[in-house]
């Protein structure tokens, strides 16, 4: 679980990240183990919440190829369609489907994924959907918190680092699963 905000504001786009790691109900301390959330993929950043190995996935799915252009919607879900065929066809764990109850006919990364770029703020949803933001969005187990914040805050005299930053914060102060440092990046 996690928490990772960005924001685009007067022409900034940033994005921010908790450095907290569980394993189920384990607290990993950040002297034993400092996980940094966000990654840059070409000239954008790329943060993820969900399952804990999609950063190993990434980390030898990106090292075989050139860095992706993750700036627009069409060239996001053309990488996320790409990652989604090699992830089943390499990686033998990797189930169809993970929730079996779920009637949905979609693929379900059960993850979400935050991508920001100079030319924006990008959502990519468990199933692949890719939105575009035009002033924030958040994704983790402290989202909720996150966008308060920032539908709070978004008009104060605040840059987009400071904002996102803020964002992370306020998950961290009300959800257990977020915490640590945060990490802001500015694109």
């Amino acid at each position: 679980m996690s928490i990772a905000a960005a924001v685009r504001k007067n022409g900034e786009t940033a994005i921010a990240a908790d450095s907290q790691i569980n394993f189920g109900s384990v607290k990993v301390p950040l002297n034993n183990y400092r996980p940094t959330k966000v990654r840059r993929v070409g000239t954008s950043y790329l943060a993820m919440s969900g399952w804990g190995i999609y950063e190993n996935i990434f980390a030898a799915y990106l090292s075989k190829s050139k860095s992706p252009r993750l700036d627009s919607e069409k060239a996001i879900f053309r990488f996320f369609m790409e990652f989604w065929r090699d992830l089943h066809e390499q990686y033998s764990f990797v189930n169809d489907q993970s929730h079996q109850e779920d009637p949905s006919p979609f693929a379900d990364l059960d993850a979400s994924f935050l991508v920001a770029s100079r030319k924006g703020i990008f959502h990519v949803s468990g199933n692949m959907t890719v939105t575009t933001f035009e002033q924030y969005a958040a994704i983790g187990s402290g989202a909720d918190y996150a966008l308060g914040a920032l539908h709070a805050l978004y008009e104060e005299d605040l840059d987009a680092a400071a904002l996102a930053g803020r964002a992370c914060g306020s998950a961290m102060a009300f959800n257990i699963y977020c915490g640590g440092e945060i990490d802001v990046l500015t694109v």
